[in-house]
């Protein structure tokens, strides 16, 4: 039986690569998933449908209150409750790397508004139908980078602390409404968006997957399966967690 059957999901950043990946398996796990990106994501909705899938696609820019309130109420109009969200949408793939006093104001600003605030504002969106039921499914991506203390991207790397730091605090908030939040922190992650930039050297590239006990460059369905655990009844008892999956790199 699907893991996920009749539930509704709402996948942010889900136009392509993590996020993507991530939909698509929720998909195939019985999930109706509504996508929200400031891409298009008709793609991603024809690839599910061509699998067997339920997909929807919707613009929203995480970082827009009024953006993000428009995209809760027209998914729930659309498709029923949200019994699952996943926080996926982050800038990442256009940052280039650089020392941090080279990383002006306005450029920090803007990473901690859409991976932070962003993340902030679908959590607080989403709460009171999940609350209304006593039950509900959050899963924030973060990135292992913050366990490495990864240089170069001081702006990235904060801001995905401040999401592992988020996850914990919210689930003291929202466990006794039933509602689970933990957090996913993958690796390094070669996505199309990634690749296609080229901000990142081949060199950083191997020396990060040199790093791993399964040495290999890490792709977005690596994630999708842990993804759909924690989105699962199977992980009904954790809220609050960290769950890294970056082929053994940080061993916790």
């Amino acid at each position: 039986m699907n893991q996920l059957q009749g539930r509704h999901v709402l996948v942010t950043g889900g136009a392509q690569g993590i996020g993507a990946a991530i939909a698509r398996k929720l998909a195939m796990e019985g999930a109706h998933v509504s996508i929200a990106d400031v891409q298009p994501a008709e793609r991603t909705v024809e690839e599910i449908a061509a699998l067997g899938g339920s997909a929807s696609a919707n613009y929203c820019d995480i970082a827009s209150p009024d953006s993000v309130g428009t995209v809760m109420s027209s998914a729930i109009a659309d498709h029923g409750p949200i019994h699952g969200l996943v926080n996926n949408a982050a800038m990442f793939s256009s940052l280039r790397p650089r020392p941090f006093p080279e990383i002006d104001a306005d450029e920090f600003d803007r990473v901690l508004q859409v991976n932070v605030r962003g993340t902030f504002e679908m959590i607080k969106a989403v709460v009171p139908s999940m609350r209304e039921r006593g039950y509900g499914k959050i899963v924030n991506v973060g990135s292992s980078s913050v366990l490495k203390g990864s240089a170069l991207l001081a702006h990235y790397v904060a801001s995905k602390g401040a999401v592992h730091a988020l996850t914990r605090a919210l689930s003291r908030e929202l466990g006794p409404d039933g509602i689970r939040i933990n957090c996913l922190a993958p690796g390094l992650t070669l996505s199309d968006g990634v690749r296609d930039a080229g901000n990142l050297s081949q060199e950083r590239i191997s020396a990060d997957a040199a790093t791993r006990s399964l040495a290999r460059e890490q792709t977005p369905d690596d994630l999708a399966g842990a993804a759909t655990f924690l989105l699962a009844g199977e992980s009904d008892f954790m809220t609050g967690q960290l769950v890294v999956v970056d082929g053994g790199s940080m061993l916790n």
